[in-house]
C-alpha cells in the first residue's frame, strides 16, 4: 500500500507534553506544551514554542525564565486541563491540586508531583508566526531522588512519562534498547577447560 500525501503540518510525534510554570512563587502559571525539545548538549540548550495570546507568554518574556516539568500518566488530566484553561482565570496550581516548589536557580517554581524539573534561563527569543520559540540554556536538572537507584541514576521507566501524538496522549512504554544497542559487541561465552 502506498503513503498517502497530506498538506504539509506539524507530524513529528510522539513528542513530550510537558507542564511549563513560569512567574515567581507569589504569581505564577502552567502551561502545557508540546512543541519543546532539546537543540544542544554543550552547554545545554531547550527550547519551547508558545503563542504569544497565551497567559504565560508575557510571565516567560518578562522574567526571561521558566521550568519544563515532565508529565506522567497521573499528571495527565492536569497536563490536558493546563492546556485549555487560561492562567488569566484559574490559579492552576491551586485547581490541580499540585505544589510550587522553590527552584534553585530560577523565580519559577517547579511542580512538586512531577518527577523532573528542569530549570531553564531565556537566551533567544523568535517570533515565527502562530508561535514564539523562546531558546533558553538549563541551569539546572531537579530529579525526583524516589525514581533513583542506590547508585544515583535515575531510571526514567519508573515515571510512566506521558507523551502527546495528533491530538492525544499516550504512556510510554518499556525499554526496548539502548543507545548503540545495534552496533554493540556481543560478550563471549567462557568456555571451561575439559
Amino acid at each position: 500500500m502506498a503513503k498517502k500525501v497530506w498538506k504539509s503540518g506539524t507530524f513529528i510525534y510522539p513528542i513530550p507534553a510537558v507542564l511549563v510554570s513560569s512567574g515567581n512563587m507569589e504569581k505564577s502559571n502552567i502551561l502545557t506544551v508540546a512543541w519543546t525539545g532539546i537543540i544542544n548538549t554543550n552547554p545545554a540548550i531547550v527550547y519551547i514554542s508558545v503563542r504569544p495570546e497565551r497567559y504565560s507568554y508575557n510571565l516567560i518574556k518578562e522574567s526571561g525564565e521558566f521550568a519544563i516539568n515532565l508529565t506522567t500518566e497521573k499528571l495527565a488530566f492536569a497536563t490536558d486541563w493546563c492546556g485549555v484553561r487560561s492562567g488569566s482565570k484559574y490559579d492552576k496550581f491551586k485547581e490541580m491540586k499540585l505544589t510550587k516548589e522553590k527552584a534553585n536557580f530560577i523565580k519559577a517554581p517547579l511542580i512538586k508531583e512531577s518527577p523532573v524539573s528542569i530549570e531553564c534561563k531565556v537566551i533567544d527569543e523568535k517570533n515565527y508566526g502562530s508561535h514564539t520559540m523562546f531558546t533558553a540554556e538549563v541551569l539546572s536538572i531537579d530529579a525526583d531522588e524516589k525514581y533513583m537507584d542506590e547508585k544515583g541514576a535515575f531510571d526514567i521507566s519508573k515515571c510512566d512519562l506521558i507523551a502527546y501524538a495528533n491530538g492525544g496522549y499516550y504512556k510510554l512504554g518499556k525499554k526496548i534498547g539502548k543507545f548503540g544497542f545495534s552496533v554493540e559487541k556481543k560478550k563471549k561465552k567462557n568456555r571451561k577447560n575439559s
